[in-house]
Order: structure tokens, then sequence, then C-alpha cells
């Protein structure tokens, strides 16, 4: 979990170093050379474009079109990596029993304490990297979103509801939500799971970097956030529903049993 927490913290500054110094005063345009520019930028820029022409110039409705077809094309991944947390969580009572089987600390003991753990996880056919595949194959739609958004002059210059597309929230409407979201969301992951301290941090810190981020950045990335969240909400929801009301029932019945 530590781990993870690293890894996340790590793509986040990415995100933030390469939208501040990747061509980002250069327009996109399908002369743009580049593999980033060419098989990123360049086709969710179309797209976005494609479907706000459809749309009577709709850019803002556009995002939460091509977001949601982004979604969709990558939610074999998510439901992966939902089913690969659920049988992590199962395996809980045998990792623990591991652990205080192999508790010493010294060199032999620890190496063995991984190969028994490894022999579980390969024995159950559970990945324990699984949950950071849907991350890294988000970070660059991410990155190469903000740079969509800000290098095409249509985009960043039409607005939707209350905000303009390539400028921040003024009202901080849109960060807000995406961290609301952001925190329904892992709350909702977390459902039917061992609360630990890293887990607990996750929660929080998460919500918290995303409102940053999204007070800086332009509101259209804002709208992808929400709008991918609201997707995710949904789409976990359906597969964890029994251990969602799984753990609706038994909260119920110790604040009933606490009652009488």
């Amino acid at each position: 979990m530590k781990n993870r927490i690293w890894l996340l913290m790590a793509l986040i500054g990415l995100v933030a170093l390469l939208s501040g110094c990747t061509e980002i005063n250069q327009p996109i345009t399908n002369e743009s050379e580049g593999f980033w520019n060419e098989y990123v930028v360049y086709p969710l820029s179309w797209l976005i474009t494609y479907f706000a022409t459809l749309l009577n110039n709709d850019y803002g409705l556009s995002i939460i079109i091509v977001t949601l077809l982004i979604r969709f094309a990558i939610l074999p991944l998510m439901i992966k990596q939902t089913k690969n947390a659920k049988a992590m969580q199962a395996l809980q009572p045998e990792m623990k029993a591991l652990r205080e089987k192999y508790s010493s600390k010294d060199q032999k003991t620890q190496q063995k304490l991984q190969q028994e753990t490894m022999g579980l996880f390969q024995k159950h056919g559970v990945n324990p990297l699984a949950g950071c595949f849907p991350l890294l194959v988000q970070m660059p739609i991410l990155i190469g979103f903000f740079h969509a958004i800000t290098r095409t002059t249509e985009i960043a210059n039409h607005n939707f509801l209350w905000f303009d597309l390539g400028d921040p929230d003024p009202y901080f409407i849109l960060p807000v939500v995406a961290g609301i979201t952001t925190f329904i969301q892992q709350k909702i992951m977390m459902a039917g799971m061992d609360n630990n301290p890293q887990m607990v941090m996750m929660l929080w810190i998460m919500p918290i970097m995303i409102v940053v981020f999204a007070i800086n950045f332009p509101a259209a990335l804002s709208l992808y956030w929400v709008v991918g969240n609201i997707f995710m909400i949904v789409q976990t929801y359906f597969i964890k529903g029994p251990e969602l009301r799984k753990a609706k029932e038994t909260a119920t019945g110790t604040a009933g049993g606490t009652k009488k």
C-alpha cells in the first residue's frame, strides 16, 4: 500500500511536470509531429472537436461524451482491478497467517515470507500490482486531455455552463465536486475491506490532491474528473453491490444492537 501511495504521488507529480513543459504553448494540429502529439494529444483534440461539431459547437457536452467513451474503453481493465482487489481481500486471513508464521525480521525468514506470499498469489491467480495498471493507463490520457484542451483554440476559448473550458473554475464548484466524488468513489471501493492506516490516509489524501490540482487546472479537466468519477461510482456500485449491501446490513445490525 505504501508503494502504491508513492507511485500515485509520483504519477500526479509527473502530470504537473509534463503539463507545464511539453510543448504547452504550441497549437495542436494534424501536422504536429512526435509520438505524443500524433497518437495521444491530436486524437483527443480531434474527438472533442468532432463531437462538438455534431452538437452545435457544444464543447462541454463533447468532453462529457469523450470522457464516457474513454471510460467504456478501459472498463474491462477497471472491472479486472475491482475483482483483483476483492480477491486480495479474501486472501487477507491467509496472508496474516503467513506473516505470523514468518514473523522474524532476519533476511532469510523475510525471503521465505515473500516466496510463500507470491506462491499464494499465484495459487489464487491474484496480481498484487493489478491495482496500479488502471492508474498507469489513465495518466497519459489525463495529460493528453490537458494538452488537447489548452492547445486547441476552439476548446480553450469555449464556455460551458458557468465556466470557460480553458480557465480554472472561478467559483471552485467543479474542483469541490471532483474532490467529493473522488472520496465517494474510494469509499465505495473500500466497502467490505478491513481498514488500515494507509487506506484511510489514501481516502483523504486523494480527494484533497484532486481539489488542489483542479483549482489550478482548466475547468475542462475538472469536468473530465467529475464525469469520470461519477462513472466509476456507478460502475463500482454494480460490481460490489452485494458487498455494499452486506456492509450496510452489518452497520444497521450493529447500530440496532447498540440501540437495544
